[in-house]
């Protein structure tokens, strides 16, 4: 199995497991020099970094052209396309129309999978925009998920390798907190059904639960650390992942 996480600017390297890929986020309001010069960090350390290119974040075409050729300056070899905040900044909306500029030439291309649905578009508009990015795709990301059955239904529906969102071990009424935020509508109510004690409430869920059901479906995954990388760290080297 190959396993990957997500860090901001602001990560201390030196707090990183053992993992090849680490993608790199670019939120609403940064500044895509710092997430590109974290990447350069990562690539001098040894790291695959790949970074967030969030559509609604760029302003033009040569704000993207700056992004991507300063990524590229610092040997950055794959991105992940997403439409990213609500709100653009700019000419961009969508990430299909980042990826109609052609401008990612020699680039691993990665976009966003919603198997669940998600709260900014509805599901047909969603279906489509997938469809739509594909063509342009090497790979798919997925939000996290915590019930195996959309996932396994939306990987059976891929023509192109799926890497699925997971969480590190986070407690569950943090997870429910974060799922309501994304939209994940079944993972909601499959936490709700299937942990109603308040002494599950605050134990951390292993995500081995979740691998378990789907490693025979996809041998990538994701990791959403949600501020918690010390306990990833951790749960990586206590099930030998790195």
């Amino acid at each position: 199995m190959n396993f990957s996480l997500e860090i901001s600017p602001k990560t201390d390297l030196d707090t990183l497991p053992e993992l090849k890929d680490v993608y790199i986020t670019f939120l609403p309001g940064g500044d895509f020099k710092d997430t590109a010069t974290k990447s350069g960090e990562l690539v001098n350390k040894g790291y695959n970094p790949i970074p967030h290119i969030p559509a609604r974040s760029i302003e033009n075409d040569n704000h993207l052209k700056e992004y991507i050729n300063m990524c590229k300056d610092l040997g950055v070899k794959q991105c992940l396309v997403i439409g990213g905040s609500r709100d653009p900044v700019g000419k961009f909306d969508s990430s299909i129309q980042l990826l109609e500029t052609g401008f990612f030439d020699g680039l691993k291309i990665g976009i966003a999978g919603h198997p669940e649905g998600s709260p900014d578009i509805s599901d047909v508009e969603l279906e489509k925009a997938m469809q739509d990015k594909k063509p342009y795709a090497d790979y798919i990301v997925t939000q996290w998920l915590l019930d195996p059955d959309p996932i396994i239904d939306f990987i059976s529906k891929q023509s192109v390798p799926v890497h699925v969102g997971i969480t590190g071990p986070l407690k569950i009424t943090s997870l429910i907190k974060f799922a309501n935020i994304v939209g994940a509508k079944n993972s909601i109510n499959f936490l709700k059904s299937n942990f109603t004690k308040a002494l599950d409430l605050m134990k951390p869920k292993d995500p081995n639960e979740i691998i378990g059901k789907l490693k025979d479906h996809s041998e990538n995954f994701h990791i959403y650390t949600f501020g918690g990388l010390k306990e990833t760290n951790k749960w990586l080297m206590e099930n030998k992942y790195v």
